[in-house]
């Protein structure tokens, strides 16, 4: 599906201020938001003219477009009902409010009053009710791309969400509590649209897939991923059937994340545990994957795909010390926060004599950690940043022995101490990116009236 950001843009300044000068400021703004990647409407440049035409040409160009938000570029001082005549039919649509600046010229500090325009307008963005951030260059410096993105991210995630869907395999697997959701928020104020759908179902389409297309599936794995011990080719292929059959339903509903009844469904109820066909789901359909019914995990996930581009992995506490987590997974992890070879192993653990678990490497480095809830009819973000390292070596107790080591992080948090975020934690799953994203995910959490837990 394609999610590039679609984003308005017009640029504005005096009618008495020269308009070839003008004219190269809203050049140069506007192949700046074009070089970022976005996709955008130009609505040309405003001016204060009596009759209100450069305004009005701009509101038609941007008619009909589809855009994410829309960018208010102030090159010049500028009479705050000019700029107002064009954004107030897309009040309804957030607003970045860019002040451009001055430049330096022999020695002299030569300006057109941007910081005027801007100073003016935004306390009446304010008083209007509009959605909008407030950006502006310092003369000499480097615009503010990191703030610029942030919220025109931000802004993308809030639109994508509004078409997204997500699909749950059953419904409360282990009847756990934090990954449950409420239907009729999670739609109206969030966007996402929750699919149930049956186990059932996927054993049905077991009859229907094709023989050879699970015959690729094994020689992919047995192509593509390091297996620790051997393994029977008859494991391998449930797997791939599997992942086909809840494939089959992906195609058909346009699902973004996938969630499956664990320990419940897969383990209890089939005697396999799903982890190689979140893998596969992965690998074969690109969607996002958390086990258990973690219908909030999954949204979480969305968003901060939708924010970062990245294929976020969902990740489980095990342990706090003083100054650190241990976080990791009884299953798998994507194959993009792999670090070197997808490595498999087959194992026993409690009940289940066959298991084939994921016990690669995962990458260490600077991360965001955040988790979307529900309280008190009220959604929240728990969100804290911090230094992703390679844990101390342990194991999960009921592993057949050698017991692996499972994938996993010990993240040191440099946003608030181990008690702070302790007070705070919101589930036993956290979904992890790569980079720090605190103020992406603060302008979404803004614009989506979210309280964000710091």
């Amino acid at each position: 599906m394609d999610r590039t950001i679609k984003i308005g843009f017009v640029c504005f300044g005096e009618v008495n201020t020269p308009i070839e000068r003008l004219r190269m400021k809203h050049d140069e703004a506007l192949g700046v938001l074009r070089n970022l990647g976005y996709e955008v409407m130009d609505g040309g440049l405003v001016i204060d003219d009596e009759k209100y035409e450069t305004a009005d040409a701009a509101i038609g160009k941007l008619h009909g477009f589809e855009m994410s938000s829309l960018v208010v570029c102030v090159a010049g001082w500028v009479p705050t009902h000019a700029v107002i005549r064009v954004t107030d039919p897309y009040r309804h649509i957030p607003m970045l409010l860019w002040g451009l600046c001055g430049w330096m010229e022999n020695g002299r500090l030569i300006t057109t009053a941007e910081q005027a325009g801007t100073s003016a307008l935004r306390p009446a963005f304010e008083a209007l009710g509009y959605r909008f951030k407030f950006v502006y260059n310092i003369v000499g410096k480097e615009y503010p791309l990191q703030r610029i993105t942030s919220y025109l991210n931000a802004c993308g995630a809030r639109a994508a969400l509004r078409s997204a869907r997500v699909g749950t395999m059953g419904y409360r697997d282990m009847l756990l509590y934090g990954t449950q959701f409420e239907g009729n928020s999670m739609r109206g104020q969030i966007g996402v649209e929750v699919e149930p759908f049956e186990m059932l179902e996927m054993v049905q389409n077991l009859d229907r897939l094709d023989p050879e297309k699970v015959r690729e599936g094994v020689r992919f794995v047995r192509d593509n991923w390091v297996f620790k011990k051997p393994c029977d080719d008859s494991v391998i292929e449930n797997g791939v059937k599997y992942a086909l059959a809840v494939g089959m339903k992906i195609e058909a509903r346009g699902w973004e994340a996938v969630t499956l009844i664990d320990v419940d469904g897969m383990k209890k109820l089939l005697g396999f545990p799903p982890a190689m066909v979140f893998m596969l789901l992965e690998h074969y359909y690109g969607v996002l994957t958390v086990p258990e019914n973690d219908v909030m995990g999954a949204v979480t996930q969305l968003i901060v795909k939708y924010l970062t581009g990245q294929t976020a992995p969902y990740l489980e506490y095990y342990e706090y010390f003083e100054d650190s987590m241990l976080i990791g997974v009884p299953d798998f992890v994507p194959k993009s926060c792999t670090d070197g070879d997808v490595t498999v192993l087959p194992a026993a653990f409690g009940l289940l004599s066959a298991s084939l678990l994921n016990v690669s490497k995962v990458k260490t480095g600077y991360v965001t950690c955040a988790r979307l809830y529900y309280l008190r009819g009220r959604y929240r973000m728990h969100v804290y940043t911090g230094e992703a390292r390679t844990p101390i070596p342990w194991n999960e107790y009921g592993w057949d022995d050698p017991a692996p080591q499972l994938p996993s992080l010990q993240v040191f948090p440099d946003s608030c101490t181990v008690e702070d975020f302790a007070q705070n934690v919101a589930s036993q799953h956290v979904i992890v990116a790569y980079g720090d994203y605190t103020e992406a995910l603060k302008d979404f959490c803004r614009l989506m009236d979210i309280e964000m837990i710091l």
